[in-house]
């Protein structure tokens, strides 16, 4: 099979969902491509440029799905549903929200839900400004989130032992740090439900935002 971009990538997600970030390596890459690492820079010019084309593919792929999003009445619903997405994106991926921060997306057309995504907020009665700041708080607070979700797992489907509640519990002097102790439980389960709830509370945070963006003077 010839090599391309295309089946890097493919490959390039296989080995991050065995391996995991760190295991995603140009020379393990390329075994399992079969060829020499060298083959590989024809196409990236290292494991940067590998990783920024993934994020963009994952980027894509939640775009993709969060269409339908647009039919949404209400922009504190569609806010919510954005971000609900894009967590669900990351995590079908091992270390996905890992590998995608801070990464460069290299697809200019990506700029098209970029502008719809601040033409709903404007649309809405955010300035600009308030659009931008509303946007980035939900998107760093997704891929933060889902960062510490997802280091509680080796792999998807298997705990990491550094995370076990019982032996945090040993750990921790329940009684000089009662709280601390008993947040456990809270801290490494139940994501799906904090993630919702710190969700809201930045939704309600640009409301208020809102609200006094369109009060009279």
């Amino acid at each position: 099979m010839a090599l391309d971009r295309h089946l890097i990538l493919q490959k390039a997600f296989a080995v991050l969902n065995d391996a995991g970030l760190e295991g995603l390596t140009l020379r393990r890459l390329a075994a399992r491509l079969d060829v020499k690492a060298p083959a590989i820079y024809w196409h990236f010019k290292d494991k940067q440029d590998l990783l920024d084309e993934m994020a963009t593919q994952v980027l894509r792929e939640s775009m993709q799905e969060s269409a339908a999003l647009e039919e949404i009445p209400t922009w504190r619903e569609w806010a919510t549903a954005c971000s609900m997405g894009l967590r669900k994106t990351l995590l079908r991926y091992r270390d996905g929200a890992k590998m995608f921060s801070g990464t460069y997306l290299t697809d200019a057309e990506l700029f098209a839900p970029m502008e719809a995504n601040l033409r709903r907020l404007t649309g809405e009665g955010f300035t600009l400004r308030q659009a931008v700041v509303g946007l980035g708080a939900l998107y760093s607070y997704t891929i933060g989130f889902v960062i510490e979700e997802q280091a509680t797992q080796l792999a998807q489907g298997e705990p990491n032992p550094q995370y076990d509640l019982a032996a945090r519990e040993r750990r921790v002097n329940k009684n000089l740090y009662p709280l601390a102790a008993a947040a456990g439980a809270e801290m490494f389960s139940n994501h799906e439900a904090r993630f919702a709830e710190g969700l809201a509370v930045i939704v309600t945070g640009l409301a208020s935002m809102l609200a006094c963006a369109v009060s009279p003077h």
